[in-house]
């Protein structure tokens, strides 16, 4: 086994390449005959269109064109869809889900809505028209707030939806678990608010829409985790074509966290656009405009409750939950609402749950799925109601916890919210973080900061999820003449290291060298289909379709390696790259049969020439990653400071194809759940609607300062779902920062009596409960 082979620590290939500039991103690529675009947005979050004047705008110099939603129609293009989970309302009829055209029809309802498209030589050029353009508004009341948007009396974002309850969904038995609180001994209850937040990826979104008039084909070039998808709703939503006449391609991408995932407005326009001109169209985001053109994520409020028996043991979990839309269902908009729910039952054991997600609709930007798409949301939810029944119990929260954890020995366990937990060691991993942590030993360091005048807490949180769910992945190993090896793969890269993924992945089953492997992702022209990326599969799912092709490419190379050696086959062996007859010292490698292949002299008579595979696999089991996280943090009362001192978290993921690139992921989610924990939070004006936080002067991002060494250890139990026996670690880090991070900070605020407290833990909001905890406590 050589140095790139699975489970080997080693160093991605990529980062040679794209440290020194020589990525390929959207803003790199610039093709003849380019315009560019640029959107005007509105300014009011609610507001009918009197009018739009875009005559001085379209005879400004330099500009090609000027549209708005009436030349979007005449061209017969449609409104982008929502092909989420199927959803209903309350009363059982189906979801309300209003159209999502990517310019305003009659109304724009939110800060940002997109509103005219204009197009000219330069950008500059554009935004000077854009100043051109008049639009008479006559604005309309807004509601953003999440709790507020169903309340009697809301201003309705939509008319024909007038409670703003655009759907509601359960899962779980409600029966059963009302019966379990009418005889609980003891119920804990907590309301929770989960802010919401931005992305905030390095390479701002953008796009290239081109049409071939000679082939009659649309081309769109954009960071997409999706191209086949995206390529399906553009033909048979957007434009009415056979999905042959559009190429969706994708190549390197600057981060996405599922943002990027989704169609966005302004990539149906540029295609539009670049029809109706016959040049290709280019649009880049800006920094600024990103706030207010992205999707965002998160942002729900729930009320939660833990009925407990008289021995401390959870019997039921009941859920209350808003999810806020935004304006507009985005494409795959109401999946954290409801694809991830199991995971509010944690790792324990408790025989009913119900839960009830209305989703509402508010005069904000669409949120879509963001790192983890509803899985730290649940997570924080029951790990916060477990520490809350710890402290009402005057239980060890560790304690609590071990009482309630799923023993190894009932795996595999069926939880009350439909996930099936198929392997794990959940008290083992609690046990190897509460060592490593120095859990025994925090009294005596929270009493040494209390003599300095800080509050010290120490929380810890167990955060299990779904990844890799049931779905089909596909790939095509292709060798050349010269022998080296093209894999062609269904999934995309936003960062992640597939490269040196696959490396590792065919250079353990064939032997050959990272330098004979080139990677191909992204392009629906180049590879037969493929889902791209999300819900941490890739490692699932990926490597098993790119198995697949390998084992097939081995078993018609031992048919060529026997005609070489004057073999028979079932005396070909093949292991590290090379073909040798059992017992002798023939051999031959797989790269000089990769040449032979192509050569009809060289193989056995009636074989097809040269050494091409595919592999296509289709997943039926999710697998569950899972690990216990510990942070440990110290507050200056002062001043609100907060200081992170240690971060340990212990995952199973299953078999590790890189522990390095592993940790590197933990550490990136770790960071963005401890960053919306601490810091992050995208915020409206209560009753105009604008975006106070709409750039980085009012929208705090973490820095390496804020945060603590992250130490993470690994304790992997495979699963039986795939055949690595990989569990995804994507998301895992940000699943389980969210709630440890606010976990630390109750229990370093309880001596003053606070028992709750909602993110973001900014200095102000800390000095502020401080003292108001202080002033109560005086008087």
């Amino acid at each position: 086994m050589g140095a790139y082979a699975i489970s080997q620590a080693v160093p991605r290939l990529e980062d040679q390449r794209l440290l020194t500039g020589r990525g390929r991103f959207v803003d790199d690529e610039n093709w003849t005959g380019q315009a560019h675009a640029y959107v005007l947005r509105s300014p009011h979050a609610h507001a009918a269109i009197r009018t739009i004047d875009t005559d001085r705008a379209a005879a400004a110099p330099g500009v090609l064109g000027v549209y708005t939603i009436a030349d979007y129609k005449a061209d017969r293009c449609g409104p982008l869809p929502h092909i989420g989970p199927v959803v209903k309302r309350r009363d059982g009829g189906p979801a309300f889900i209003p159209p999502f055209w990517p310019l305003a029809d009659g109304r724009v309802r939110y800060v940002g809505d997109p509103l005219t498209f204009v197009v000219a030589e330069t950008v500059a050029a554009a935004k000077d028209a854009a100043e051109l353009i008049e639009v008479d508004y006559d604005p309309l009341p807004a509601i953003t707030d999440t709790a507020a948007a169903t309340e009697p009396g809301a201003p309705p974002v939509w008319d024909a939806c007038a409670d703003n309850a655009a759907f509601v969904f359960e899962i779980g038995d409600r029966a059963k678990t009302d019966r379990e609180f009418v005889a609980a001994a003891r119920i804990v209850e907590e309301r929770l608010v989960i802010t919401r937040v931005l992305a905030n990826f390095m390479e701002m979104r953008g796009c290239i829409g081109h049409y071939d008039m000679r082939a009659a084909r649309f081309h769109l070039w954009a960071p997409i985790q999706h191209p086949w998808l995206a390529r399906r709703v553009l033909a048979g939503n957007v434009f009415a074509l056979p999905e042959a006449d559009i190429r969706v391609a994708t190549e390197d991408v600057g981060g996405s966290f599922g943002i990027k995932a989704n169609l966005y407005p302004e990539y149906v326009l540029a295609l539009f656009a670049a029809r109706r001109l016959g040049r290709p169209v280019k649009w880049i985001a800006e920094r600024s405009e990103s706030h207010l053109s992205d999707h965002h994520g998160r942002d729900n409020v729930t009320t939660g409750a833990l009925a407990l028996d008289a021995a401390g043991k959870i019997t039921a979990l009941r859920v209350r939950t808003n999810v806020n839309i935004g304006a507009y269902f985005a494409l795959l908009g109401a999946g954290p609402a409801t694809n991830n729910l199991g995971t509010l039952s944690g790792v324990y054991t408790m025989p009913a749950s119900h839960v009830e997600v209305t989703g509402v609709l508010t005069n904000t930007q669409p949120t879509a799925p963001y790192r983890g798409a509803g899985r730290p949301e649940a997570a924080y939810v029951i790990e916060r109601l477990v520490d809350r029944a710890a402290r009402e119990l005057g239980l060890d929260p560790a304690e609590f916890r071990r009482r309630n954890l799923i023993p190894a020995s009932a795996l595999p366990y069926k939880t009350a919210l439909t996930f099936t937990y198929d392997s794990g060691n959940f008290s083992a991993i609690l046990d190897k973080t509460l060592t490593a942590a120095d859990y025994a030993g925090f009294a005596a360091r929270r009493a040494e900061a209390a003599r300095r005048g800080r509050l010290r807490g120490l929380g810890i949180a167990y955060a299990i999820e779904r990844a890799a769910p049931p779905g089909t992945e596909h790939a095509e190993l292709r060798f050349d003449a010269a022998g080296t090896a093209t894999l062609l793969s269904g999934t995309t890269a936003q960062g992640q290291g597939h490269h040196t993924m696959y490396a590792q992945v065919l250079g353990d089953r064939l032997g050959l060298a990272p330098e004979q492997i080139r990677l191909v992702q992204g392009d629906t022209d180049r590879i037969a289909f493929g889902f791209g990326a999300g819900g941490s599969r890739c490692s699932a799912l990926g490597t098993a379709a790119a198995l697949i092709a390998a084992d097939k490419v081995v078993e018609k190379g031992r048919r060529i390696a026997a005609h070489a050696l004057e073999a028979a086959e079932a005396d070909i062996a093949f292991a590290a790259g090379m073909f040798s007859v059992a017992g002798t010292d023939r051999r031959i490698t797989l790269a000089e049969i990769a040449k032979r292949s192509f050569d009809p002299a060289a193989i056995p008579a009636g074989m097809e020439p040269g050494l091409i595979e595919t592999g296509s696999y289709a997943a039926t089991i999710a697998s569950y990653p899972n690990g216990c996280h510990a942070c440990e943090i110290e507050i200056d009362p002062e001043t609100g400071t907060l200081a992170m001192l240690r971060y340990i978290v212990v995952d199973d993921f299953g078999t590790l194809i890189n522990p390095l690139i592993v940790k590197g992921q933990v550490h990136g989610g770790v960071a963005q759940g401890a960053g919306q924990a601490l810091m992050e939070a995208f915020v409206y004006d209560r009753d105009s609607g604008q975006a106070i936080t709409g750039s980085f002067m009012d929208y705090c991002m973490p820095r390496a300062d804020d945060l603590s060494a992250i130490e993470v250890e690994s304790h992997p139990v495979p699963t039986t779902t795939n055949p690595l026996g990989v569990k995804g670690a994507g998301e895992a880090g940000n699943v389980g920062a969210l709630p440890v991070v606010v976990n630390a900070v109750i229990d370093a605020l309880a001596p003053l009596g606070i028992t709750r407290f909602d993110m973001p833990a900014t200095p102000e909001r800390l000095w502020r409960a401080i003292r108001d905890a202080r002033a109560a406590s005086a008087g």
